[in-house]
């Protein structure tokens, strides 16, 4: 799947929702989920972009 567009820095996105996020970079059968993620505008991103300070930020990653 591609990047949404104002996402394309980043490879973790967080949905502030449910406190759950998406590796982008894995996300080939989340499409639709990651773009009503977009859409509702609750995303969530970290700063430095990696799965560690997704988790120290309470975040836990999706999981199929």
């Amino acid at each position: 799947m591609d990047r949404p567009k104002q996402y394309h820095e980043f490879r973790y996105i967080g949905d502030k929702r449910s406190q759950v996020v998406y590796d982008l970079d894995n996300a080939d059968n989340d499409g639709d989920v990651i773009a009503e993620l977009v859409e509702s505008e609750q995303v969530a991103t970290f700063g430095p972009d990696t799965l560690p300070e997704a988790r120290n930020r309470g975040y836990r990653l999706r999981t199929a």
